[in-house]
């Protein structure tokens, strides 16, 4: 099943909102430059990096980072708490749970998946939550960059929770 054809299926079958309060949240939910991401790009700039935002990381990427070192091959990810299923953060709505479960575990698996093809490709991969600090955060992804351009390539993919992917 196609990329199209898979979104064409979720909407069709989403659950209608239970009131026009939700249905204006769920419409005007920033889907990039969030409050975390900014904040981490602001933490990078005051290190003196440069990056791409909002980029795929290269043709083989199904889906966007939100910070891209292209040269360095750093992608950097910063993923919404409920969206992403955060352990310490992250809910299972009870109003169409089943739906949602879905959706949302779906989203890991994707996460997961773009991972891999990053990391096949010679990508680093960090992952934060949204509720990581971005001064800490933007520690991280500095040395990441800068270790790399020392060593004169792309480091593996770091997955969330291992080497670097949290903080």
């Amino acid at each position: 099943m196609t990329t199209e054809a898979r979104r064409s299926e979720s909407r069709s079958n989403r659950p209608e909102p239970v009131s026009d309060t939700i249905r204006v949240r769920m419409q005007t939910t920033a889907q990039r430059n969030t409050g975390p991401e900014v904040a981490l790009q602001c933490a990078l700039r005051e290190l003196g990096l440069q990056f791409l935002v909002d980029q795929p990381p290269d043709s083989a990427s199904r889906g966007r980072a939100d910070v891209v070192f292209p040269v360095e091959k750093v992608a950097v990810f910063v993923d919404g708490c409920f969206w992403h299923s955060c352990p310490e953060h992250g809910t299972w709505p009870k109003r169409h749970g089943d739906w949602w479960r879905s959706k949302l575990l779906a989203n890991r698996r994707r996460d997961e998946d773009a991972n891999r093809v990053l990391r096949d490709r010679g990508w680093r991969v960090l992952r934060f939550w949204e509720h990581d600090e971005p001064k800490e955060a933007a520690t991280i992804v500095a040395n990441a960059v800068l270790n790399d351009t020392a060593a004169g390539g792309a480091g593996t993919a770091v997955e969330r929770g291992q080497e670097c992917g949290t903080v």
